[in-house]
């Protein structure tokens, strides 16, 4: 039995939450711009004194320009106030997106009395919830305001394409899934996708990064986020993480499908590419602590891990017939 009013106040939050996270991505956006153009102004300011002080001046005017530059640098103190308080008004925006898609998604599972992972829309809610709680939970622990952007685009985009392309109505769920290890199984899932997701968005702020700082100008918005070692390190912690979450999800499917259909594993096309998937980001594990591999050249290995879960999670749902077709967008 459906209950219809619960299953609209769902539709309603994640809607609501999707705009939340496009005024946030707005606000974090223009965070990044306005303290970019700041540390640029404030290395050009520091590059000045340095270059007064090898000179050696001494005259009247020389004086005059270190006066000047130093009250350009105290001139941009107002502008990095107005830059965080745009990354803070992200910040809000994305906590009160969180609760949306987290409230969305329980009401979701509440209006059928069942856990909301049924089919491709409810996974995509789920996975959207951990990104957003992980990231969360982060920011109030650690100033993130700079990673806001690079999460709140990949979760944004993810819930667009799964209310357009793959919303279904509430509903019941077939013989097959009702089992303890769907819960088990597919929360342990989507909890890693949602950390590869976060792993994605911080790898991809490193090779911009890196890229930039390798040409010996970093520009713009790049300027904002954090030295390239630093991002690197904090891709290659989120992995270490959201792996062996992966390996158990592998895991407990198996089980699952020996209960369900008798057998351990049998090649079925959703099988074969998560086994794919957790081969490339196990690749891309044993690459960054290989002495032969450069971080640049390993993280490209884990961007290759998330375009496979994203075929995994579309193309294999929706092209490929196998046993698990019934993860597709009807169930």
């Amino acid at each position: 039995m459906t209950n219809q009013t619960l299953a609209v106040a769902s539709d309603y939050a994640i809607w609501g939450s999707m705009i939340a996270l496009a005024v946030a991505l707005v606000a974090f956006s223009v965070h990044l711009a306005v303290t970019g153009a700041s540390k640029e102004r404030s290395e050009r300011v520091d590059a000045e004194r340095r270059e007064l002080v090898t000179v050696g001046a001494s005259s009247d005017r020389s004086v005059a320009g270190a006066t000047a530059t130093s009250a350009a640098g105290d001139a941009s103190s107002p502008t990095a106030a107005a830059s965080r308080r745009w990354g803070v008004i992200g910040l809000q925006l994305t906590w009160l997106a969180t609760l949306g898609v987290v409230s969305g998604t329980v009401l979701r599972g509440l209006s059928v009395s069942r856990p909301p992972l049924g089919n491709m829309y409810e996974f995509a809610l789920m996975a959207s919830s951990f990104a957003l709680v992980i990231f969360s939970v982060w920011s109030l622990r650690r100033s993130r305001l700079w990673l806001g952007a690079f999460i709140v685009l990949p979760v944004l985009v993810i819930l667009g394409t799964a209310k357009l392309g793959w919303y279904t109505e509430a509903s019941q769920l077939m013989p097959a899934l009702k089992n303890v290890w769907l819960v088990i199984h597919v929360t342990i899932a989507t909890l890693s996708v949602g950390l590869f997701t976060i792993g994605f968005s911080l790898a991809t702020a490193y090779l911009l990064k890196d890229r930039s700082e390798k040409r010996g100008a970093v520009k713009g918005w790049l300027a904002a986020l954090p030295a390239a070692t630093t991002l690197e390190r904090l891709t290659y912690s989120v992995h270490i993480f959201a792996f062996p979450l992966w390996t158990f999800a592998v895991i407990s499917g198996s089980i699952w499908a020996e209960q369900a259909w008798g057998r351990y594993w049998g090649w079925d096309p959703k099988e074969t590419w998560t086994f794919v998937i957790w081969v490339v980001y196990a690749a891309y594990l044993h690459a960054r602590a290989t002495t032969g591999w450069t971080t640049r050249k390993a993280t490209w290995v884990a961007i290759a891990g998330f375009v496979c879960v994203i075929l995994n999670f579309t193309a294999v749902n929706l092209l490929m017939t196998g046993l698990h077709s019934y993860s597709g967008v009807a169930t």
